[in-house]
């Protein structure tokens, strides 16, 4: 890991996997964030990162489809887990569509929506927190992956869907916030320590 004097300014890696540009979108707008509070940010797709070792923190995020993160996203971090491991790390996912923010049931959706693959890469990666966002969905945009080929095959799936940027970005905004509140007042590169 690069080393850090005090006064240094963290590099933040905001990494992502994404099918049709909604969550390239999420993490540009946290990159652009962090770096106009003057935290140097970048965003790149997980398939162009090589070296995670150029950032002293990681934001890593991935579209969910039938509650599963990307491969690409799942496959970064289980490829880079032991730089991932020694830098402060938060998780997205964004996804669910809709305005809803309680399901029929009275649960949280943004929390149902959370990826099976979250569990996992809590106990590997001990991210600083993560997040889940609402998508993003133009039925007009080709499917890609079987299970978008099924959508489209029922209309009964394809009307329920709505359709629209239903990302939140206030939610985002305040998301990115809190993240250059710890890097700033943080002690350091690394995972959270438990309270």
């Amino acid at each position: 890991m690069n080393a850090l004097t005090p006064g240094d300014p963290v590099r933040i890696l905001v990494a992502y996997a994404t099918r049709h540009g909604a969550t390239a979108g999420i993490a540009e707008r946290i990159a652009s964030r962090l770096a106009a509070d003057g935290i140097p940010a970048e965003a790149h797709p997980v398939a162009d990162v090589d070296d995670v070792g150029l950032y002293d923190a990681v934001v890593l995020g991935g579209a969910a489809y039938m509650g599963h993160w990307l491969k690409d996203a799942t496959s970064f971090a289980k490829r880079h887990q032991w730089e991932l491991q020694a830098r402060k790390v938060w998780l997205f996912s964004s996804g669910p569509l809709g305005n809803d923010v309680v399901d029929q049931d009275g649960g949280d959706v943004l929390h149902s929506a959370r990826p099976k693959e979250f569990a996992e890469l809590q106990a590997l990666l001990q991210p600083r927190g993560e997040e889940v966002f609402f998508g993003s969905w133009n039925p007009e945009s080709p499917p890609i992956g079987i299970g978008e080929r099924l959508v489209r095959l029922a209309p009964a799936a394809k009307d329920a869907l709505p359709a629209g940027d239903l990302r939140d970005w206030d939610a985002i905004d305040a998301w990115t916030d809190r993240i250059a509140a710890d890097v700033k007042t943080g002690s350091g590169p690394g995972p959270a320590q438990a309270d």
